[in-house]
Order: C-alpha cells, then sequence, then structure tokens
C-alpha cells in the first residue's frame, strides 16, 4: 500500500522548496542530485534529462530517496522513500516549463542542449516522515 503524504505538508509542493534525490549507481553507493520538484496528488513528479546519471540510475534501479526542506523552516521537512513507476516522455517539455515558471517565475526552460530530450518520473511513495 502507497504511504500518504499528510494534507499540512503539501504546502510543499506549492513552495520554491527543492527537493534532494537519492538515485542508486551501479556500483551501489547512492548519487545525491538537488532538483525541482512537484505532485499531481498521488505521485511526486520529477524531470530530468534523458541521460543523464540520475535518469540512467532511475531506469537500471527504480528505489529512490527525497527529502524536501521548507525554504521558511529548515527543521520541517518530508523525507520520501519510493519507486520510479513511470518514465515518459509525453507533456515532459510542457511540465519543465511548469516547473521552470514556478522556480525561476519564467515562462519557458532553457535546455543544456538543442537536441536535449526530457523525462517526467512519476514516483509512487511507499514511506513517508514528516517533520516540524
Amino acid at each position: 500500500m502507497a504511504a500518504r503524504i499528510p494534507d499540512n505538508f503539501l504546502d510543499l509542493f506549492e513552495k520554491r522548496a527543492f527537493a534532494q534525490l537519492a538515485t542508486i549507481m551501479p556500483s551501489g553507493t547512492p548519487q545525491v542530485t538537488p532538483l525541482w520538484v512537484d505532485f499531481d496528488g498521488e505521485y511526486v513528479l520529477i524531470n530530468s534529462a534523458k541521460g543523464r546519471k540520475k535518469d540512467l540510475n532511475m531506469e537500471a534501479r527504480p528505489q529512490v530517496g527525497l527529502s524536501i526542506l521548507d525554504p521558511d523552516n529548515p527543521y520541517r521537512y518530508l523525507a520520501l522513500r519510493g519507486r520510479v513507476v513511470e518514465i515518459t516522455e509525453v507533456g515532459a517539455e510542457a511540465h519543465i516549463a511548469k516547473l521552470a515558471k514556478k522556480y525561476t517565475g519564467r515562462d519557458h526552460f532553457q535546455k543544456g542542449s538543442p537536441d536535449e530530450v526530457r523525462r517526467i518520473y512519476k514516483i509512487a511513495i511507499d514511506y513517508v516522515d514528516a517533520n516540524g
């Protein structure tokens, strides 16, 4: 059964709160990346470019961890563990534009290269630790 994020912590997904994503490298060691985060009411959503380390890690080993600090109170945070249940390129350009608007105020996202392919990762939550 999926774990549920408490209602009184859902505001973290409305704020410009960065997440720290932990993925698993082929060696079994963790790789941690700060990134923008979203929530659709069921899944935590992140967006990245195809071929990056986190993309390759999540494709091969879908178990992930995330922490999200409240930018207004660093003692208030969510710690989540889950698994990537879907990776899709469908809608990924619109999703990264939505995240860019939230995090930067800009209406578009500046790609790293013209041929960059964006992907959305849907993360099902298995464990939630909400503090603060």
